[in-house]
């Protein structure tokens, strides 16, 4: 009932894509022309028969990149005198945040950090159930951590959605690594995703814990030692890294990498840790230090944020009855879901 209601309410869907930051624009009579650097847009303007004769705007994108993708994603179109500078503006992208499923040390009640483990299979089933919710949502790139059971919650997710583009680790780590990983169809690589790995979003290392129970470093230290070493925004347990700490590399590493992507239109998702995506909400919410610390993450459900006029808003709730009323699609989340059920049905 939901859909239908954003579906009544938006009409008829409007295909759009959007890669690069310049170009031209080139209009003739009722048609405009628009090409952008970079890969390829051409935003085709007509008239619409009928009593408003309202325009409309059709894109086509292409890609000539071999390390990204291009995907459709559906945004308002701009008026004919809109600026290049104002459409950009209006653009809107979604940043997906999700919490990697239960480690084999979760399950453990052992202190993980930074130590590589993976999932279990209740981490494999709430992955594949946190692909479910976002899969009706627009993906063109991945971020997750170097660790592996955020990657798992990454690869999993995807294969729930509805476009069924497949993931790819980008691997630049080395020029070898690069001309090796190429692929080399051009099909193929636009039903690609490209999955970008960094150390920086990894969990926040917890020293000389990493490895204990929790429960018997709670016995050996006390519960009040242990909990500030967990909870506080500036202690670090012995030889490892406060919440502040782990903060400073990871919203570094988002406001560099990450929110570019988005300022250029790109639908973002991250798979990371409790305490790296705290530090990214911290940013996002622009939350306080005593905020940050009492704020909890579920495994298995996403977050959804929209990045539009350089502003980030929070429309994922951890609770909700219904796909579309837990995300409170905007009005382009609500066009793309349905140029899906046209897509696939």
């Amino acid at each position: 009932m939901a859909t239908t209601a954003f579906h009544q309410a938006v009409g008829t869907p409007q295909s759009h894509g959007y890669f690069a930051n310049s170009g031209f624009e080139l209009e003739y009579g009722n048609t405009s022309l628009r090409l952008i650097s970079k890969g390829f847009r051409a935003d085709i303007g007509f008239l619409r028969r009928g009593s408003n004769r309202s325009r409309e705007t059709s894109s086509i994108v292409s890609q000539a990149s071999t390390s990204q993708t291009s995907m459709f994603n559906p945004v308002s179109s701009p008026s004919k005198n809109t600026t290049t500078s104002s459409r950009k503006k209006s653009y809107e992208a979604a940043l997906i945040l999700i919490r990697h499923g239960e480690s084999l040390w979760n399950e453990k009640n052992l202190f993980t950090g930074c130590v590589d483990v993976p999932l279990t299979k209740k981490g494999v089933e709430e992955a594949i159930e946190a692909g479910k919710r976002i899969s009706n949502i627009p993906v063109d790139m991945i971020y997750t951590s170097a660790l592996i059971r955020a990657q798992m919650t990454a690869m999993l997710a995807m294969t729930q959605h509805r476009r069924k583009k497949v993931p790819i680790i980008m691997h630049n780590e080395s020029e070898q690594a690069k001309s090796w990983s190429r692929i080399f169809s051009e099909e193929t690589n636009k039903q690609c995703i490209p999955v970008v790995t960094a150390w920086q979003l990894n969990e926040r290392m917890y020293g000389e814990l990493q490895g204990l129970n929790k429960q018997e470093t709670a016995d050996r230290y006390g519960k009040e030692q242990v909990h500030e070493w967990r909870r506080s925004y500036d202690i670090p347990p012995p030889n490892g890294e406060s919440l502040e700490m782990c903060a400073e590399r990871a919203v570094a590493y988002f406001k560099e990498h990450i929110e570019p992507e988005l300022i250029s239109g790109k639908n973002i998702m991250i798979a990371a840790h409790g305490n790296s995506l705290r530090s990214i909400i911290m940013y996002l919410d622009k939350l306080t230090s005593q905020e940050v610390i009492s704020l909890e993450l579920s495994t298995g459900i996403p977050m959804l944020y929209i990045f539009k006029e350089g502003k980030f808003m929070r429309r994922g709730s951890p609770a909700g009855p219904t796909e579309a009323g837990v995300y409170a699609y905007t009005k382009s989340l609500a066009l793309y879901r349905q140029k899906l059920d046209e897509m696939f049905q």
